[in-house]
């Protein structure tokens, strides 16, 4: 039986080879390489697709075809053939398990091959695949202790010496990359070796889940930074100067909490429309753009949904007054500890009495008192301060608090519910794209 011969850059390689034969060094150097890129299944082909790459663009810059339309059309041909492994990978649980016995350099390049597809080039059409690859990053970025190359960046300046906040895990300090204010997250890690393990993985987790969104209404991830503090992490994100959307309304009044509203709830749309649960929303995760828009950001309890919708933890981490009544007794509702898009909803109402108010759901109880009462189902009364709540989002709001969780409406159904009212919406599609457009010139730029 003939032995499977896989080549990830079989299409370059064909195109080097064909040109090189009039080149004897060329032809020879590709020859010394040749086994070193052929692989006997779709994992060692991805594995050994790195150095094939490489290699294969060295010898065609010496050939003088590094410019070529044929090098692209290869290029581009390849890329598809790795999608291609990859999407068989996805398909099968046993191909899917050896990716996670990877170790060492065979694990990152593999990571780092997964990341161009998916995110960097977005080769993968199939939505399913996609969020399967997602999750296999994040496990064999778990699993080896390693995050995708490409998120790391380099160049942060001006660093202040004391940080302007400090959070569950990190401290906020404030820099420049690329001519902006950026804000560095900084992995704080002073616990046992376990618990830094524990930190460090759920800090990688944010990392990963939070690179794919690209919104107007949710902060972007620009890259991750380890020259700063040599011995850390940092998250690196624009700086929003105007704070939190609570520090703006008490700054600058009420007068557009409708409008503001409209945006989040757009911003969680998006984030469900993705599989993605952003487990920990309220006023203090939601920062105001230059431009006086609500964008949502702390992704560190978010995760992957499922196709059932929903997405198991063992975390209970998260902000009692936040949230529903399944997360704080999950017995009671015959249920196990499960952050769902029900969940993120519930949340949502909370955020509409919060930014009305200016305070937490219940701000005279404590949070014993409030779990007992949120488990017999009372709920906050309606704001009664200036503005206004208006009768048809008090309405929203109790719809969103309702006790079952598959009463509540989706978060679709949210959106339509405010854009039918001419006050609380903000963008247009064709306003929308025009800012994703402009989010993307903040990004460095990915090879060809």
């Amino acid at each position: 039986m003939a032995t499977t011969r896989l080549l990830a850059y079989q299409s370059l390689f064909s195109l080097v080879q064909q040109v090189s034969f009039a080149a004897t060094s060329q032809h020879d150097a590709l020859g010394a390489h040749y086994d070193a890129m052929f692989a006997g299944h779709s994992i060692s082909a991805i594995v050994k697709s790195r150095h094939a790459r490489t290699t294969l663009l060295q010898i065609a810059t010496d050939l003088g075809i590094y410019g070529d339309a044929r090098l692209r059309n290869a290029l581009s041909e390849d890329e598809q053939r790795i999608a291609n492994y990859i999407s068989s990978i996805l398909e099968s649980e046993s191909e899917r398990a050896a990716v996670l016995q990877l170790t060492g350099d065979s694990a990152q390049y593999f990571l780092d091959v997964v990341q161009m597809v998916t995110v960097d080039r977005g080769l993968l059409l199939e939505k399913q695949h996609n969020a399967k690859a997602r999750r296999m990053i994040i496990k064999l970025s778990e699993a080896c202790d390693e995050l995708p190359s490409s998120l790391f960046i380099s160049g942060i300046t001006r660093r202040d010496e004391h940080a302007t906040f400090g959070g569950g895990f990190g401290d906020i300090y404030q820099a420049s990359y690329g001519g902006k204010t950026v804000a560095l997250k900084l992995l704080r890690v002073f616990q046992a070796d376990e618990q830094q393990r524990q930190i460090r993985l759920k800090f990688c987790r944010e990392a990963l889940v939070w690179q794919h969104l690209r919104h107007p209404f949710i902060l972007p991830l620009i890259g991750i930074d380890r020259e700063t503090f040599p011995s850390s992490l940092c998250m690196v994100s624009p700086w929003m100067e105007h704070g939190t959307v609570l520090k703006y309304l008490n700054e600058y009044g009420r007068a557009n909490v409708d409008k503001l509203l409209h945006e989040i709830a757009q911003a969680l749309q998006y984030l469900h429309s993705q599989n993605i649960i952003h487990g920990d929303l309220r006023g203090a995760n939601i920062l105001i753009t230059p431009e006086w828009s609500a964008c949502l950001a702390d992704f560190g309890l978010t995760s992957l949904a499922d196709t059932t919708a929903t997405t198991r933890s063992s975390r209970r981490a998260g902000s009692v007054r936040w949230m529903a009544p399944e997360l704080i007794y999950p017995a009671h509702f015959k249920r196990k500890f499960v952050r769902t898009r029900a969940t993120d909803v519930y949340a949502f109402g909370c955020v509409c009495l919060e930014l009305y108010t200016g305070q937490p759901p219940f701000p005279d109880l404590s949070e014993t008192v409030v779990m007992f009462d949120v488990l017999k189902g009372d709920r906050p009364d309606r704001p009664s301060g200036e503005p206004a709540m208006s009768d048809v989002l008090w309405e929203l709001v109790n719809d969103c608090w309702t006790q079952e969780p598959e009463t509540r409406p989706t978060i679709q159904a949210v959106v339509e519910k405010l854009s039918s009212d001419p006050e609380m919406t903000s963008m247009s599609n064709a306003e929308i794209i025009n800012v994703l457009s402009t989010m993307q010139l903040f990004f460095p730029p990915t090879d060809p």
